[in-house]
């Protein structure tokens, strides 16, 4: 049976590396993080009973994550915001101050010596404190880890100028972590299972597209963009285009903030999160339009314009509508020769605010033949192989009988389609036909 000094002693040497990181300390502060950091403790005092039971809570830990050990201390390191990770996405390592610089190189060694801590080591510890006659199992899983320009065999410290560089390409945490955001309880949440759909997922509306994608590029390319309102007809494809953006050029550094209506107060704040990070935004709000006496047009307002503060260049504001003129116009709000002085220019105000975006793009309600056009695009990448006529016919009768022709109509009448066909040929989920 193992000797307990020598266990409790090296549990103690991990407990003081980690004790000792200067910047990188809420790499473990995770769930598995916490728990090992316990497992630590309970080792160090020699308390078996503690130790077996924080042991127990360190394997579910990983188990739930479907992480190895390694593999989750890579992605904390990753995604870690620390002075050093913020510091790096702003210049050259060279730039830094020398003092963070050093203490990042000192916590690379501890943090490898982590990583090189292999859980049957931490098992036979374990076994020598508790007194058991075998070791715990071991958790054990071939995962697929990140790829840091961190090196297996050489010191990490010596790789800090290219993991420097990582940081300033993907940026640090959430906005390393997601591509996608929404604003909610004050703060920024990232979204962990974005809508997928891609670029080549759409179709028809070339110009409208063929404008954002331009645009959008200008931004990821640091050239002057416009923020963008577009206009048209339900279920044209404005928000899945927008949000296929984000899923196309995420590798280059696009990011989106979906801002609900009733959030748009909290603009200001949004963008000044934003500003000094190393990522291109897209600000999305989704079917856009006001009351009357609604004020939280105000805040968009300064955003798309500028105000003391400059506009960053990093921002872009996405919006789409249904409506040309954003801002809901009634005939009682024409001016008649009781009503203010200035009530024509109150009333220009509401109707140009649309105009404050610097790009408006249309969409038009879809004819038979764009109708027909999204149809068979959809059908083909759905791999429906039916005739074009009888396609076209089941599509024209879906159109008549629901919501008439569109690209949401259209993708709605393929699922269904996809559903019925598998249904008919008896291929019911979780049947072998």
């Amino acid at each position: 049976m193992p000797n307990l000094a020598p266990a409790q002693a090296e549990a103690q040497q991990y407990r003081q590396r980690l004790d000792g990181l200067l910047l990188y300390g809420a790499v473990f502060q995770t769930a598995v993080g916490n728990v090992f950091v316990a497992l630590l403790n309970a080792l160090s005092q020699g308390d078996g009973v503690a130790s077996l039971r924080a042991y127990a809570a360190w394997f579910r830990a990983l188990a739930s994550t479907g992480e190895s050990w390694g593999g989750h201390l890579l992605r904390q390191i990753a995604y870690a915001e620390n002075p050093f990770t913020l510091r790096s996405q702003q210049g050259e390592l060279s730039t830094l101050p020398t003092a963070l610089v050093q203490a990042a190189r000192y916590d690379l060694t501890q943090l490898q010596a982590m990583y090189q801590l292999g859980g049957d080591q931490v098992a036979q510890w374990v076994q020598a404190v508790a007194q058991l006659p075998t070791s715990p199992v071991v958790w054990a899983i071939d995962d697929e880890q990140l790829r840091l320009p961190l090196p297996t065999e050489t010191p990490w410290s010596d790789a800090l100028e290219d993991l420097a560089a990582h940081y300033r390409r993907y940026g640090s945490g959430l906005f390393a972590q997601y591509q996608a955001f929404t604003w909610y309880h004050d703060q920024l949440q990232g979204i962990a299972i974005p809508d997928p759909i891609r670029l080549a997922d759409l179709t028809a509306y070339d110009y409208p597209r063929q404008q954002l994608v331009q645009n959008t590029l200008a931004l990821l390319k640091g050239y002057p963009a416009l923020n963008v309102l577009l206009y048209g007809s339900r279920g044209a494809g404005k928000s899945s285009l927008v949000k296929a953006l984000v899923n196309e050029y995420a590798p280059q550094g696009l990011r989106l903030v979906e801002v609900a209506k009733a959030e748009l107060q909290a603009l200001p704040q949004i963008v000044s999160q934003l500003r000094s990070r190393p990522q291109r935004f897209i600000i999305f709000v989704d079917d856009l339009s006001f009351e009357e006496d609604d004020d939280t047009f105000k805040a968009l307002k300064v955003v798309l314009e500028g105000g003391t503060t400059a506009r960053p260049a990093n921002v872009v504001v996405y919006a789409t509508s249904n409506r040309r003129h954003l801002v809901r116009e009634y005939f009682s709000d024409r001016p008649s020769d009781q009503d203010e002085v200035q009530s024509w220019d109150t009333m220009q105000e509401k109707l140009s605010f649309s105009d404050r975006f610097g790009l408006t793009l249309t969409f038009e309600p879809a004819d038979q033949p764009t109708y027909l056009a999204i149809v068979k695009h959809l059908a083909h990448q759905a791999k429906i192989a039916l005739p074009e006529n009888d396609l076209s016919a089941r599509a024209l009768q879906w159109a008549t009988r629901h919501n008439g022709r569109s690209g949401r109509s259209a993708r709605q009448f393929i699922d269904w389609l996809r559903a019925d066909l598998a249904l008919s040929a008896g291929a019911l989920p979780g049947t072998d036909g």
